[in-house]
């Protein structure tokens, strides 16, 4: 039995982290093969970017709690995006705000900015629900208050929307760290990102993310009120639709980085929580007549999210059948593993070491943060609401 909770478990980790992004990677390269093949044929080059016939109109829809230290200069980036003035509005969703934040956007002399204020919290799903069915713009571009978006952002995000099949495109989103003036992404993001552009390729992103993504109005869901990561939701229940979701690394924006380590905890268990609820609104992509997307949900979600439970049962197996040389060997190399993490939980070292105490870090507590949102969800305790992240 501890034999097959160690290769179940091993099997279970290296294919979501490992052999998922080595099949995208060979998906790419076929694909790549069969498309010379038809532009050798006389057919189109599908891999080059599309250029929109007309422009649709946009509503860039940002949800904002107690923002009024950041508002401003959102409004002010939003203002100065290259997109014609008379197809952009800018609607901002305040939570509830008390901070000055409402005074601050009602205070625009622009006509394209609106604001939609609530005098109670409701949650970010709350104002989204109030603000949507409200919007102007055929498209919908998603925002939040502390994301700076590249001028030229939005026209890439529209440009894909003159295919019919197209239902949301998702952005990339950089990590900057203004104490500095770098930016921080790191290994693991940097790998997300990879494998959402692959996954774009095949038109099935597995979620969007809240600071910069677009969707055609007609296919903003309807959602529970405690949805906690709706842009999630919203991705995949596009998917169920039958529309595609794909992603362009060409739109850009930028957000600052977390110095407060113990909120981008909170955050990370919050994301977690929100997750596993998130199984019981969309687990229909699961099903095989979901194709690509289903395999994609399995590969780089579910797995992901079952992944403390196989690093117990790597452990606890391992433990079990150390008498063995191979499993003793595997004991041992998990143990240097958990000590890597230590280090770089305890000390912020340089050179190598410092490199792989720092991944060993991250892994163990994207891991813990996921076992403890399973546990808040599991025990109903997370909330709808949000903190804001403190920033400089």
């Amino acid at each position: 039995m501890a034999a097959w909770v160690f290769w179940l478990s091993a099997l279970g980790l290296l294919h979501t982290y490992l052999l998922y992004p080595l099949i995208l990677v060979a998906l790419d390269a076929w694909a790549g093969i069969l498309d010379d093949l038809r532009y050798l044929g006389g057919g189109r080059d599908r891999r080059k970017r599309p250029e929109p016939l007309s422009l649709p109109t946009v509503s860039l829809v940002v949800a904002a709690w107690n923002e009024a230290k950041v508002i401003g200069a959102k409004l002010q980036n939003s203002l100065e995006l290259d997109y014609p003035e008379e197809k952009l509005e800018i609607v901002i969703g305040s939570d509830g705000s008390d901070d000055g934040t409402d005074a601050i956007v009602a205070a625009c002399p622009d006509p394209r900015v609106r604001l939609d204020g609530s005098d109670r919290r409701t949650g970010k799903i709350g104002v989204l629900k109030r603000v949507v069915p409200q919007a102007r713009g055929e498209i919908l571009v998603f925002s939040d208050a502390n994301t700076i978006l590249d001028s030229a952002a939005i026209r890439k995000l529209v440009r894909h929307f003159d295919d019919p099949s197209v239902g949301c495109v998702c952005g990339r989103l950089r990590l900057f760290n203004p104490r500095s003036e770098t930016y921080e992404e790191s290994a693991y993001w940097r790998y997300e990102s990879f494998l959402k552009l692959r996954e774009g390729r095949r038109g099935a992103v597995m979620g969007a993310n809240g600071g910069i993504y677009a969707l055609r109005r007609s296919l903003f869901p309807d959602m529970p009120a405690d949805t906690v990561v709706e842009d999630f939701v919203v991705a995949c229940r596009t998917l169920l639709r039958g529309y595609d979701v794909i992603y362009d690394p060409e739109a850009l924006a930028w957000e600052e980085t977390a110095e407060d380590y113990a909120q981008e905890r909170a955050r990370r268990v919050r994301i977690a929580a929100g997750n596993f609820q998130a199984l019981g609104l969309v687990g229909g992509l699961l099903h095989p007549r979901e194709g690509f997307a289903a395999f994609a949900f399995f590969s780089h979600k579910l797995l992901r999210w079952l992944a403390p439970l196989f690093l117990v049962g790597l452990f606890v197996s391992s433990l079990l059948s150390s008498g063995r040389p191979f499993y003793s060997l595997a004991l041992g190399a998990q143990l240097l593993f958990y000590w890597l993490a230590l280090i770089g939980f305890v000390a912020r070292l340089h050179g190598p070491i410092g490199r792989l105490g720092s991944f060993a870090r991250y892994f163990v507590e994207m891991n813990v943060g996921m076992a403890q949102g399973f546990f808040r969800w599991a025990s109903r305790s997370q909330k709808v609401t949000w903190q804001r992240t403190a920033r400089v």
